[in-house]
This record gives structure tokens, sequence and C-alpha cells, in this order.
């Protein structure tokens, strides 16, 4: 998507926009209702000063954090059209302090823990109505069940049953905003509670108030969604809807509250105020509503988890996995081994917790963490747009204010739960870093040499009928960034590795990740014609890289120009795309005996290669056919092992 198509697609409000928004963005923020009054009352008495306080929380919650934060301002920060943490990070690491790539890493990291709690949580709180009318019911082995279906469906795609997401979704929001009405009835009074008054009395009065913040923020979870989503459903599509999202989502809290006002001095027990305020006639019907939606809602996460880890992937802050394309829909994607890691992280939630009332400390907790690591982006976005530096400052101290205030209220449940997020994100974090630095200490101990020293040797060898012929083409991938210096790896595998390795023409490909999501380029530098050539894909964070798919038509297309001196049996091959006169060379390093490393450094590059181990091998993830293919190995010597020599013994 071009700059300037991005820019028309995001101003368009359009029926089939808004409808996807409502689908797939809303969903996470939309099943809150379910949980978060829950989540403040479970098992405790019911006080009119926390019943109006909450509502008023919830109500300036969702204005500040999610309206002005998200809907606002962060939808502002695109990256081409694209959003999301890593879009946000790409966007403006080129202007900022390199420290920030931790900020980028720990949101996302968190907002990955995030996918493995929200499903739990989001389906365990719909299902668990059923124990209104099955006291004693055991949800258990239904939540499981669903969840593992769930993942299972992933590796399809959605494109068939994505388009009844939106009709769904819009149902259940005007089902919530229905019930929400008729729970108030005559009592409008109860919305006096909009009033931020209501929320002081009970932040600053209420013994113990202050910190039932860390449920109450539970209604503004999703609003990361709102921004990852916008390259699917556009800016003013999601700004337009949300106006009618949030009155659903205040009329039902509403409603839920009135109930609560009418029961005061009495104990909500198990079953959520939202299960109160439905009509025993239609309570199925409700109950069949609100899973749809939080399926749909998990889905939407699940989906914005691959996106997550794909954009990590091409950024190199992630280990390289197999990337899947199940369906014909632009980013649209399945990473098989990430699908799998949620749904044991999922299932695996619902068996230790049980009850979405227990799952609540850790869902609040790895949010917070997510939308404080996006506002300290934001602040680097809104410094490099030249916004005023008072503005800069009054904007960043209100989020940082409201958003710390809401961590240290979830910080308090870290003994309740919220510990299984901290571990879960400090651990995904720790892997992300390994990976960063690990690839970061290999490149700056690669050590490279001038091409042009090198190119009398590579067209005598070429040439040398005295030497069998080891490919027709033969192409290195290459870390080089210019045609003018090369790997001395890569030399000394063509002249000095066995027996040197004659081709006809010599090619050095560079693939260069872009900081834009999308995008597919090329440039070439004749270096010798016929001899040498060193070609740049220029491919954005989304793409996939197919880099044999696209040397192909490099090649194809450096035919028809007469760039290349085609002989009859290559260009044959081509023709017939038959490409088994070319030979791609992969260069794979491994941890050398060689080497005396300080404690930290050595347990950084053993973590990296274990985690290359564990990862997709290169020529799957540049888009390889294997039968192309040849690894080659060579030592990577970080801190060489320097000792005194043996000494010989004199033979007496």
């Amino acid at each position: 998507m071009s700059g300037h198509n991005s820019s028309d697609f995001h101003k368009r409000i359009t029926l089939a926009g808004s409808l996807i928004a409502i689908g797939i963005v809303f969903g996470d923020i939309g099943t809150s209702p379910l949980y978060t009054l829950n989540a403040v009352f479970h098992h405790k008495v019911i006080t009119e000063v926390i019943a109006l306080g909450s509502l008023s929380c919830i109500f300036w919650t969702l204005v500040f954090q999610t309206t002005i934060k998200y809907v606002l301002i962060t939808l502002q920060a695109d990256n081409k059209g694209e959003g999301g943490i890593f879009s946000l990070y790409a966007l403006v690491r080129r202007y900022s302090g390199k420290w920030l790539v931790f900020i980028a890493m720990a949101g996302g990291a968190f907002l990955m823990a995030d996918g493995i709690i929200t499903p739990p949580m989001s389906v365990s709180s719909a299902v668990e109505g059923v124990q209104a009318v099955v006291p004693g019911f055991d949800t258990v082995p239904v939540i499981v069940g669903i969840l593992i279906l769930l993942f299972m469906f992933q590796q399809f795609g959605t494109d068939k049953i994505g388009k009844v997401f939106g009709p769904v979704m819009i149902i259940w929001f005007g089902f919530i905003g229905g019930i929400g009405v008729m729970a108030i009835g005559n009592n409008w009074e109860v919305l006096r509670a909009l009033n931020p008054y209501y929320a002081y009395q009970m932040l600053v009065n209420e013994p113990k108030g202050f910190w039932l913040l860390g449920s109450i923020f539970l209604c503004t979870t999703g609003a990361e969604a709102l921004y990852s989503d916008m390259g699917h459903c556009g800016r003013n599509n999601i700004r337009f809807t949300w106006i009618f999202i949030k009155v659903a989502l205040i009329l039902c809290y509403a409603g839920q509250t009135t109930w609560l006002l009418d029961h005061v001095g009495e104990e909500v027990g198990g079953l959520s105020p939202f299960y109160h305020i439905v009509p025993k006639s239609i309570f199925w019907l409700a109950l069949g509503i609100a899973t749809m939606a939080t399926i749909i809602a998990s889905q939407a996460l699940i989906s914005g988890c691959f996106t997550l880890i794909n954009e990590a992937i091409r950024l190199n802050i992630w280990p390289k996995h197999m990337v899947l394309f199940p369906s014909n829909v632009k980013g649209q994607l399945y990473i098989p081994a990430i699908n799998w890691f949620l749904m044991c992280g999922c299932v695996g939630m619902v068996l230790y917790f049980k009850e979405s009332t227990k799952m609540e400390a850790a869902f609040g907790l790895s949010v917070t963490l997510t939308m404080l690591m996006s506002t300290i982006l934001i602040n680097a976005y809104l410094r490099i747009k030249r916004v005023p530096f008072i503005f800069n400052i009054i904007i960043t101290g209100i989020f940082l204010a409201i958003e710390l205030s809401f961590l240290s209220a979830n910080l308090l449940k870290v003994k309740e739960g919220g510990w299984i997020t901290l571990i879960l994100g400090l651990s995904l974090f720790a892997v992300m870093y390994i990976w960063w630095r690990g690839r970061q200490i290999k490149s700056n101990i690669q050590s490279f040499v001038k091409l042009s020293e090198y190119l009398p040797l590579l067209t005598k060898l070429s040439t040398d009928e005295n030497l069998p012929k080891y490919a027709t083409n033969l192409v290195y991938l290459t870390t080089s960034d210019s045609e003018k210096k090369i790997e001395k790896t890569v030399m000394d595998s063509i002249l000095k590795f066995g027996l040197p390795k004659r081709a006809d023409i010599y090619w050095f490909v560079h693939v260069n990740i872009l900081d834009v999501p999308y995008g597919q380029e090329y440039s070439v530098d004749t270096v010798i014609r016929n001899d040498v050539y060193y070609i740049q894909l220029d491919l954005g964070f989304r793409e996939d890289p197919r880099i044999g798919y696209y040397f192909k038509q490099v090649v194809n297309d450096m035919l028809e120009n007469n760039e290349v001196d085609a002989e009859e049996s290559f260009e044959q091959a081509y023709q017939q795309n038959r490409i088994g006169d070319f030979k791609f060379m992969i260069m794979d390093s491994f941890l050398s005996y060689d080497n005396r490393m300080p404690f930290w450094k050595n347990f950084i590059m053993k973590g990296y290669y274990n985690l290359r181990y564990l990862s997709v091998k290169d020529y799957i993830n540049f888009g390889l056919d294997k039968s192309h293919i040849e690894t080659e190995q060579y030592p990577l010597v970080v801190v060489p092992f320097a000792e005194n020599k043996l000494e010989r013994k004199v033979q007496m």
C-alpha cells in the first residue's frame, strides 16, 4: 500500500470497512462488560459509593485511555497505513535512541502474554453464565474444548468465517446496549456517575478504593487492538464505529450499575452482574451470543499475535519461524509454532485458574505494561512530528500518570496470579533480547573484504577449464548492503573451503528489510558483466520473503533488458522454469570451541545458537527450494582462546 493509497484508505468511511472494524477490532474491548464489574464486586458486599465510583472510573478510563490516547492520538501514528507496537517502533527508530528497542521488545512481549490470557479469560466469562441455570456446572472441559477447536481452526484461515464476524459483533453490541437500557429502566439517574466526582469519592475517600483500579482497568483491555488492526480497517472506520461501540458499552455498564444499586448491602456472589441483567426468557440466547462474541474476540487477538511475531521476525528481534498464508486476504497469516504455543498457554491458564475471576489479575497486568510501553513510543513519535515540547509533556504525562496508577493497583495482585504475566512477559522479552543481542554480536565480528580485490581471481576461476564446474550460476545470500564489500566467509567459501567453486556467474543477493510494512523493489549492480552481479531486494517488514521467486523475476528482467548475455542452456532453463543451474549457497555459522568469552557474552551466544537450532532453517525462511540450495558451515570465534602454548617434554 503506497503512502498516497494508504492515506486515501484511512480517510474513507465505508460500510465494509466499518463492518470489518466492528468484527475484528472491538472484540476484546467489546466483551469486557462480561467480567469488569464482576472483577470489582466478586464475592464482595455492594456499596453505593463503589457502584457509582466504578461506573465513573470506567467511563473516564474509556474517555482517556481508549478515546483520547488510542482513537484520537495513536491512530495518527501509522507506518505507511499500518499500526501496532512494532510498526510504531519501526517508524520512530531512525530518529530516536537505540534504547527504544527494549521498550518495543517489552511491549511486544507483554502483548504476546496478553494473547495467552485473553482467550481463556473471555471465553470463561461467557461460558460461566451457565452456572446461573445449572449451579455447580463444571465449565472447564467446555472452555478447553472451545479453545482447542479455535486453535485447530487457525491453519485454514478465517477468510470464509471472517465475513460473519462483523454481523455477529453488531448483534452483540446491539444486544448489550439493549439489555443495558432495559436494566436502567426509569432509573436514568444512574448516569450521574459520569461526573468524575464519583470516581474521586471512591478512589480517595473509600478505604482500599484506589486498589479497585486493577479490576476497573479491564474495561479498556483491547484498546491496543484498535491500533494493531488499523491497516485492515482504516483509521476513520475505527473512529466512526467507536462512537456506536462506546455508547453500547456505557449503556451496558450503566445497566449493571443500576442492578448493583438495587442490591446494596448484598453480595454479588459467583455470577457476573452482566448475567443478572439478562432477562430470563432470553438467557440461553444471551449465553450463545456472548460465547460467539468471546470466540471472535479471541480469534482477533490470535491473528494479532501472528502479525506481531511476523513483524518481530522481520525486524530481527524474534527467532525465525515458518510463516504460512492460509488465504488470499492480504496480511492474514498463520505461524504453526506460535499457534500451538498459544494453545498450550491458553489451556494451561484454564486448567490452573479454573475461573475467570481468578485470571483477571494476570490479565490486567499484561495490558497495563503493554500500554505503558506504547506511551513511551508515542512520546518519541510526537517528538519526531515536532509537536510543541510542552504539549508532548502534558499528553504523555497524563497517560503515564493514569497507567502508572493502574499498574500500581495491578501490582497488588501479583500474588493472586499476576506473577504468571510477569514470568510470561519476562521470558518472551528474554527470548527477544537474546536473539537481538546474539545477532548483534555476530554481525559486529563479521569481517568484510573489498570485492574489487577478488574480482581478478573470480574472473580467472570462472574460465578455468581445469577445474570441475560447481554450478552454472552460484548465488550467495549476503548481509553486505553494498556491492563494494562482501563477507570474508563468502570469499573463503568460493576460493578456500575445499576445491575452489567454479561458476559461470557469481550472484551476491542482499535482502534489505524496510522500516515500512509493504514494499517490493530491487536494484542490480553489474560488477563484471556475465561474471559478477550484486542484487539488493528491498522488502517491507510485513512482506513474505520469497527470495527464490523474486530472484527468478529479477533474472528474467535482466534477460529481457540484455543486462546478462544468456547462453541457450541458461535461457531455456529459465523459460521452462527449471532453475537447476542455479545453486544458492547458505553460509551457516556454529559456535567454535576456540572461544573464551566472559560469562554474560557466553550465555547470550549459547542462548542465541540454541534459539537458532529451534527456529526454522534459513532456506525455508528465505522461501528457497531445497533442491537448489547448499549449506556450508563455518566456525564463529567471538573471543579467541589464547593460552600459553603446550611445552614439549624433553626426552632424556
